[in-house]
C-alpha cells in the first residue's frame, strides 16, 4: 500500500510539473524523464529516486531511503544513508570509505 501511494504521487507529481513520459519496465521500475530531470519508483522495494541535471551538466540524483549522487561525465561523490562516502575521478576506480 505504501508503495502505491509513493507511486501515484511520484507520477503525479512529475507528470504535472515538467510534462514527463511515464514508462513501466520489464523489472517492474516506474520511470518518468522530462528535460532535466526523472523520476523512478521500484514497486517491489517502494523505493523511489529522483534525478536532477542542472544547466552545467551535473546531475543530482536522491532516493527516498536517503542515498545522495553527484555526477558528471562519469565522475562523482555518492553518499549512502549510512554515512559511507564512495568517490570516484578519473584516475581512481570507486573507493568507498
Amino acid at each position: 500500500m505504501k508503495s502505491a501511494l509513493i507511486i501515484a504521487a511520484c507520477l503525479a507529481l512529475s507528470s504535472n510539473a515538467f510534462g514527463a513520459e511515464c514508462t513501466t519496465n520489464a523489472a517492474g521500475h516506474t520511470v518518468c524523464k522530462g528535460e532535466n530531470e526523472a523520476v523512478g519508483v521500484n514497486r517491489n522495494t517502494g523505493n523511489a529516486v529522483t534525478s536532477e541535471k542542472n544547466p552545467s551538466g551535473t546531475t543530482t540524483t536522491e532516493s527516498s531511503k536517503g542515498g545522495k549522487a553527484v555526477t558528471k561525465n562519469g565522475k562523482g561523490v555518492y553518499r549512502a544513508p549510512s554515512g559511507k562516502k564512495c568517490v570516484k575521478t578519473q584516475q581512481n576506480p570507486l573507493e568507498c570509505q
